[in-house]
């Protein structure tokens, strides 16, 4: 089986099960978010990690997982909003075990234990806000959600198909000298595109919103897929990881949330 194929089909089953838990249940969405969060952490921490940097992986996963499910739990209005506020009391515990760890280098094992939690739980937690950026009782409502995956998706997909036919520009030869002006500007023009589209089928929303979600996602995407890049570069790897057939690690296949998320979930709470 071809490596076209293998990517082929593991995209595909990957964007329908982030699109069944969308649709079926936020609590679906929730439980695989987790894990997913779980697995990215786990893998960022494995790329990291060597001789002289020992991030605090298994505490690391456990902090960055709570402050997930403190989002999601207050998402849904399980618990108070103000409670999240005790998530700052793991992360000093963060500090305090490197006190009795031994180490070397604490302060790096601190900054890159803390550098995963901020880097994908924070992003991954905010977007279970999407579904009631509004923080209103008993509302929930998934096409921010769908409408922010599937404008990263078409974004991606034709910066790719555009670079490859038409790139001749670097974007930024430094990072990443694969990708060009020519696919962002092609996977911009799609993005906005169907960004525009979703909202003529969802009018609850005005289509200049959708247009400002989509800059957002094209400009901060691709700034999350630059830095991404710039991990791997300074860590001299190619892929973060195996875990995806085609595609490399989880980290390669959610760099454009990691950057997008926050920035989208400040402009959902900004309008709701």
């Amino acid at each position: 089986m071809n490596n076209l194929l293998i990517r082929s089909l593991t995209g595909t089953l990957f964007v329908a099960l982030i699109i069944c838990s969308i649709l079926w249940n936020r609590y679906i969405f929730i439980f695989l978010f987790l894990i997913i969060n779980i697995l990215c952490l786990e893998e960022f921490y494995k790329l990291v990690k060597s001789k002289d940097i020992l991030p605090q992986k298994h505490f690391g996963i456990f902090v960055g997982s709570i402050i997930f499910l403190s989002f999601a739990f207050a998402s849904i209005n399980f618990i108070p909003l103000k409670l999240l506020l005790l998530n700052l009391v793991f992360i000093v515990l963060i500090f305090i075990i490197e006190l009795f760890s031994k180490s070397k280098n604490p302060f790096s094992n601190i900054a890159y234990t803390l550098l995963g939690i901020i880097y994908i739980s924070i992003p991954f937690a905010a977007m279970n806000f999407f579904f009631n950026p509004g923080f209103m009782e008993n509302y929930s409502v998934y096409i921010y959600l769908l409408g922010f995956f599937i404008i990263i998706w078409v974004n991606d997909t034709f910066a790719y198909i555009f670079g490859n036919l038409f790139g001749k520009h670097t974007l930024f030869n430094r990072i990443s000298p694969g990708k060009t002006w020519e696919g962002s500007i092609g996977g911009a023009i799609f993005a906005i595109g169907v960004a525009y589209l979703i909202s003529c089928f969802y009018t609850e929303i005005f289509w200049y919103n959708w247009i400002v979600i989509a800059l957002i996602i094209i400009i901060f995407g691709t700034f999350g897929d630059l830095i991404e890049s710039l991990l791997k570069r300074s860590l001299n790897t190619k892929d973060s990881g195996k875990m995806l057939p085609g595609h490399g690690g989880l980290l390669d296949r959610f760099d454009s949330v990691f950057g997008s998320a926050p920035m989208v979930f400040i402009y959902l709470i900004l309008i709701s």
